[in-house]
């Protein structure tokens, strides 16, 4: 399929690619702390006839440069573009930290109409990385509305990793820990996913190794089940914490953080979520 891709620089950086034929989708594509452009993952829906805009949401020029207090605006600007430039019904497909920001702007932008959510948690977590102000600590929100910080869980700073020093680490248990520790605070930071208008899919690895993404997506599920509200739920206990979509390569090993799963497991996860992802889209192929 023959697609157009314009480079973007204002108010972010980013890509927008529109199939010649337009069937009227538009998905905004959201990295997790990676902070990367997600171009292959754009391209490859944008392939099937849908426009996909892919955006540097942290760590840009003139953004924070750590996942600290950014305004969920920024993803609702990104659905004025979507809509401006022929997109009636309006996704969102987030990873991790992305999937956080593609819930919580479902939840107070009601123009999203589908949110696919890989890996994803339920509950909003401190910053990763600094803010404006170039400080990590004192622990702060990931994100703002109106400017206003939402109500987070911190993370318990007592955690020490197991592996051996020098390696890649596990962190998932230093999320666990830091829901134990802060109990009284998760309540209030829980994403109210029945509030969103939004269709909504989860997809989740069992062996995910960066937080309990199957454990959020179940408690996700629970919230919109017991409101009547739609959801679908793909998981695969054997995957880790980056699904990988038919087409995309392997992802590939890190120096610094354990993903889980294995690459088999986590390239099952994406093609059995794939046909529900093109369906909540709107697409066929």
């Amino acid at each position: 399929m023959e697609l157009t891709e314009r480079e973007l620089t204002n108010p972010w950086e980013g890509v927008l690619m529109a199939p010649a034929a337009n069937a009227g989708i538009g998905v905004l594509v959201l990295a997790g702390s990676s902070g990367r452009i997600e171009r292959a993952r754009a391209r490859i829906l944008a392939a099937q006839g849908i426009t996909a805009l892919a955006i540097r949401w942290f760590g840009g020029p003139g953004q924070s440069p750590g996942i600290c207090e950014i305004p969920l605006e920024t993803f609702v600007r990104a659905v004025d573009l979507l809509r401006s430039n022929g997109a009636r019904r309006i996704g969102i497909l987030g990873t991790s930290k992305g999937a956080e920001a593609a819930l919580l702007t479902a939840v107070h932008d009601p123009r999203v109409d589908v949110v696919i959510a890989l890996s994803p948690t339920s509950r909003v977590w401190c910053n990763v990385g600094p803010g404006h102000d170039g400080e990590q600590h004192p622990y702060r929100s990931s994100w703002t509305w109106r400017g206003q910080p939402l109500p987070f869980v911190p993370l318990d700073d007592s955690w020490t990793a197991t592996q051996p020093s020098g390696g890649p680490v596990a962190i998932r248990k230093w999320y666990e820990l830091s829901e134990r520790t802060f109990t009284h605070l998760v309540p209030p930071a829980e994403i109210p996913v029945e509030k969103a208008r939004a269709d909504l899919l989860l997809v989740a690895g069992g062996d995910d190794a960066m937080w309990p993404s199957l454990r959020f997506a179940e408690q996700l599920a629970h919230r919109r089940r017991s409101a009547g509200a739609p959801v679908r739920l793909i998981a695969r206990h054997s995957a880790g914490h980056r699904p990988r979509l038919p087409g995309e390569s392997p992802a590939l090993a890190s120096p610094h953080f354990q993903y889980g799963g294995t690459p088999e497991a986590d390239a099952l996860l994406g093609a059995a979520a794939w046909p529900h992802i093109l369906d909540a889209l709107g697409s066929r192929g």
